[in-house]
């Protein structure tokens, strides 16, 4: 018989104990720096990249094709992508000559509106009021970032002030078991795991567990798994079946977990991913720790899947939804400091 490791906490706890703010030794909450800080601070690298490079650029005064041509190297080495590169310099050229820009913080801001304009189709918020429990789904490549993700998107949907329930449905791996426990008991959540054994049947239990307890959001993890594995992926396929038959109509979100790190290879991580089990939403990872923040702009025109969250840090709370215009204003606020 399979073993099965629950962690539970009274209902009425779940939303509470796990959601208080540390305190310092003086017993006062520490200063948090705000969402819109901490994003423009974990976009430092592409910063670094695009952003300095931008205020190189604009800080001339003349437009001049040697000026786009630079400009469309930068926007390269932060993995814009060449699709969305070329759209962006054949936008602005026309601009240039159509609107008679004069001075390069005008096309400045022609740049910082056209990326918005690409950006925007992406930001969808998640709507997990449909269904109960709303089952979520997390794939990915090893390595992505998944097991976090959970943890952190458990403290985003309490501080709503929903329940609840993990599910570890990587097997393959004690040490995503445990990580996933700690998250639990680090959220004050319920969390079911099991040692080894199949997947499929982990959040089944899952899911039955969720219902019976009237717990508002199942977060079921998997095994990452590389896109080539193809015996892998039918597994993953197989696992949002059993969900189907667990809960008709679930999975309700299927999110794919990616590291920006990996840039234009998450293009083909989407499309093989979605093949196998229809993803409906991504989250991207690690945006602190990468130069190549311009791939958001890449997805958006080749894989345009809603871009649910972005994670700028390691703190709990540091995955929270996309928003378009934040995430440009960033970046060229990131560019003004430079220049």
């Amino acid at each position: 018989m399979p073993s099965f490791f629950r962690k539970s906490v009274p209902r009425d706890a779940t939303a509470s104990a796990s959601v208080s703010p540390e305190k310092t030794p003086g017993g006062t909450p520490p200063h948090r720096p705000s969402w819109a800080d901490r994003l423009k601070a974990g976009l430092a690298r592409t910063r670094r990249q695009l952003g300095g490079g931008l205020a190189n650029l604009f800080g001339r005064r003349k437009i001049d094709e040697d000026l786009l041509e630079e400009l469309e190297a930068t926007l390269l080495m932060a993995d814009c992508g060449v699709e969305v590169t070329q759209h962006l310099i054949d936008e602005l050229r026309t601009r240039w000559k159509k609107d008679r820009l004069e001075t390069a913080s005008q096309l400045q801001q022609t740049l910082a509106d056209s990326l918005f304009g690409i950006a925007a189709p992406l930001e969808a918020a998640l709507d997990v009021s449909g269904h109960k429990p709303y089952i979520i789904m997390l794939a990915g490549v090893n390595g992505s970032g998944k097991t976090t993700s959970i943890g952190k998107l458990a403290r985003y949907y309490q501080l709503q002030g929903k329940s609840v329930l993990l599910a570890a449905g990587d097997t393959f791996r004690a040490a995503a078991r445990e990580q996933l426990m700690t998250w639990g008991e680090r959220n004050g959540v319920t969390v079911i795991a099991q040692e080894g054994g199949d997947a499929a049947a982990v959040i089944f239990d899952a899911i039955n567990a969720a219902r019976a307890r009237g717990i508002d959001i199942v977060l079921a993890d998997t095994a990452g798994r590389l896109p080539t594995q193809l015996h892998l992926m039918e597994e993953i396929a197989k696992v949002r079946r059993v969900i189907a038959k667990a809960e008709p109509g679930g999975p309700h979100e299927v999110l794919l977990v990616l590291d920006a790190n990996i840039g234009q290879n998450a293009l083909a991580q989407v499309k093989a991913f979605d093949a196998a089990v229809g993803v409906t939403g991504l989250v991207l990872t690690k945006l602190d720790g990468t130069a190549k923040g311009g791939v958001v702009a890449a997805i958006a025109r080749q894989c345009p899947k809603p871009l649910r969250f972005i994670g700028v840090g390691e703190g709990i709370d540091d995955l929270q939804p996309f928003r378009a215009r934040e995430f440009v204003d960033a970046l060229f606020d990131a560019a003004e400091e430079t220049a």
